[in-house]
């Protein structure tokens, strides 16, 4: 009688998991399994097809050409499982969403997303991070969080989509005065601590443009930039979303200041293919997003 192999569902997860995160570590970490676990798994699965599936290459672990193929049927696989879950689930949307968003959208922007969102699905409960940039790409690579918006362009993530190009600029109080009047005097920046992906384009640009800085405050939270600009303390540089009317973006050519580049700003998601509850928040932002931007004259070709 010819025997048929049944590969395990959840030793495939693993398995694709790991190559889209880069790591079985990663991959143990996200699905809550040691990495002795996710070794296991995967001497099984090479059992099971009778290949070899990995192989050494330098300090990293790379794919056999038997690998490589599996990959790709495991891909399609998965796809396949979590749509079809998700279709017989599909009636009646519920569970949580865990959501993770830079500070500058937090106050302004989030009640919106939220309040259509639970219009629609008000059995969801939606659970809202607002961090760090660096810490929520992180913790949506670990799968701390379900889906996160971050500036970037996400090239550091697995499953990230650039959304748009955002405006960076100068940000002062109205009577700043301007690079010349401070004579010989350095300039003095309010910022966040290093690595800040506002910080180092604008230092950047400062020293291309020789002009000498110091950082005259910092803070681990954007309302206390906010408030040391406009106490007078020195400039910032964000974009103009969430500024206070009490402070302006500077024209960097009348304040003697240099141009500064666009951020990208990225979605992220946990997985590939997110949950029924998650997919539909993220469609909400997306479509909140895009129109504040429009509304702004912000949005860019992204």
């Amino acid at each position: 009688m010819f025997h048929r192999t049944n590969l395990d569902i959840d030793i495939l997860r693993s398995f694709v998991t790991g190559f889209e995160l880069g790591s079985f570590a990663r991959a143990a970490e996200r699905l809550g399994r040691s990495q002795s676990a996710i070794s296991t798994q995967l001497r099984r699965l090479e059992e099971q097809v009778g290949q070899p599936l990995v192989q050494k290459s330098g300090r990293n672990l790379a794919l056999t050409p038997a690998g490589d193929r599996l990959l790709s049927y495991a891909k399609r696989i998965l796809e396949l499982n979590d749509e079809a879950v998700a279709s017989v689930r599909v009636s009646e949307v519920e569970g949580t969403v865990r959501l993770g968003l830079p500070q500058d959208f937090a106050e302004n922007w989030l009640p919106a997303v939220l309040g259509r969102f639970s219009s629609a699905h008000p059995k969801v409960r939606v659970e809202v991070r607002s961090e760090g940039n660096l810490a929520l790409v992180e913790k949506t690579i670990k799968g701390e969080l379900d889906f996160s918006l971050a500036w970037g362009d996400g090239s550091e993530a697995p499953f990230a989509e650039h959304f748009a190009s955002v405006p960076m600029v100068w940000i002062a109080r109205p009577d700043w005065p301007g690079v010349k009047a401070l004579a010989s005097e350095p300039l003095p920046l309010v910022a966040f601590e290093p690595p800040c992906v506002f910080r180092t384009p604008g230092v950047t640009a400062l020293d291309d443009a020789a002009i000498p800085w110091w950082v005259a405050f910092t803070s681990p939270s954007l309302a206390g930039l906010w408030a040391a600009a406009e106490a007078g303390l020195g400039i910032t540089l964000r974009t103009p979303i969430g500024m206070p009317k009490t402070l302006i973006a500077l024209d960097p050519k009348k304040a003697g200041l240099p141009e500064l580049p666009p951020i990208a700003l990225s979605l992220h998601r946990a997985e590939k293919v997110p949950a029924a509850a998650v997919a539909r928040l993220g469609a909400i932002l997306r479509e909140t997003l895009h129109e504040h931007l429009v509304d702004a004259g912000l949005t860019a070709a992204g």
